[in-house]
């Protein structure tokens, strides 16, 4: 993987952004898409970057989601510590011990979940499992007063601290925020690469808010954009760990195209136009039939009278916790199935998605 490469999906995964708190991901994106591209911003905060080609329509729509999951401050209590409530979908067996950073007006705090001790636990407290409630962030505050003397108020956000590291074999990289930083970067290359290239639409980079706490960025932009179709760009699920269901994700191994999830059946001629190109274009892919989760598209697709849309995502383990993994080939796969689909999305062939 080029330098160029690896340097966008540090800066993507690095930068901060829980749930409602995208503002510094926007910033990473309008740096790299000023100059070849129009942007503009709903009113919720999500980040258009529009691509005009040969032609103002069909207006292709590649949406990847800014937000991180991630936790915000409830109260401070006496003692100092802070109590939080979760922005997203956690295991909350696998917080203790975990760093944080705490976002106040006064600079980042780093802090540790903390938890009672299993020494301290009676057997049926350890047979149970973990109650969020019991959880709480240690930023080393000495009491409450300490506390907000370093800048914690509540509503401040709290995000997983884990740093981008290329692993011992560097075709996997280990990271935080891969859901969905990843689908912010595909749309970022694609729309580079078009840069260079003719094509016969216009096309929608979309960093969207709010999605890990109810798609809520992808109604507000969809309205903003109006779109004929939509490729959603997203992480996939790998599930080539033990016990896990091979056939359905495996890193570098290709991108994965969704059948289904809990918010969208794809459209059906999208989805196989999808499929068609990557078999032209000799690109591996993966199917992938997601039972629990859904993403941008389960708001985009009913927009008006409905938008051809579908999900592509680059497999991933361990999402929705403080450190993923990707295979770099995978995400170079995506972005080229992506901008090849992209290419042939003519007038003509978008009509044949809603017949």
């Amino acid at each position: 993987m080029d330098k160029k490469r690896v340097e966008l999906l540090r800066k993507l995964t690095t930068v901060n952004g829980v749930s409602g708190f995208e503002s510094e991901v926007a910033k990473v994106i309008e740096s790299e898409m000023k100059g070849f591209t129009k942007i503009s911003y709903d009113k919720m905060g999500s980040i258009v970057c529009e691509k005009r080609g040969t032609s103002d329509s069909p207006r292709i729509m590649l949406p990847g989601h800014m937000d991180e999951v991630g936790f915000m401050t409830k109260l401070i209590t006496p003692e100092g510590y802070l109590k939080f409530v979760s922005l997203g979908g956690w295991i909350h067996s696998q917080l203790p011990s975990q760093r944080v950073i705490v976002h106040t007006y006064k600079g980042d705090l780093v802090g540790v979940v903390g938890s009672k001790a299993p020494h301290l636990m009676s057997e049926e407290e350890r047979k149970r499992p973990l109650d969020k409630k019991a959880l709480f962030v240690d930023i080393g505050a000495k009491d409450k007063k300490d506390a907000e003397k370093l800048g914690v108020r509540p509503g401040d956000p709290i995000i997983p601290d884990s740093p981008f590291t290329l692993m011992a074999n560097p075709d996997y990289i280990l990271a935080k925020a891969w859901d969905d930083r990843i689908g912010c970067a595909i749309f970022i290359e694609v729309l580079q690469f078009l840069r260079k290239k003719k094509h016969p639409n216009t096309v929608y980079g979309v960093g969207t808010v709010q999605e890990e706490v109810g798609l809520r960025g992808a109604r507000t932009s969809a309205n903003k954009v109006n779109p004929d179709v939509a490729l959603v760009c997203d992480v996939g699920l790998a599930q080539d760990y033990p016990g896990g269901e091979k056939a359905l994700g495996i890193l570098g191994k290709g991108p994965q195209i969704n059948l289904y999830d809990r918010g969208m059946i794809p459209n059906l001629r999208l989805r196989d136009f999808v499929i068609e190109t990557a078999k032209k274009k000799k690109i591996p892919y993966q199917l992938e039939a997601l039972e629990g989760g859904a993403t941008d598209g389960a708001m985009i697709h009913i927009h008006a009278e409905g938008v051809p849309s579908i999900y592509i995502g680059v497999p991933t383990r361990y999402i929705h916790s403080h450190s993923g993994i990707i295979h770099r080939a995978d995400y170079e796969n995506t972005v080229k199935l992506i901008t090849e689909v992209v290419l042939r999305m003519d007038a003509k062939t978008v009509k044949k998605f809603s017949k």
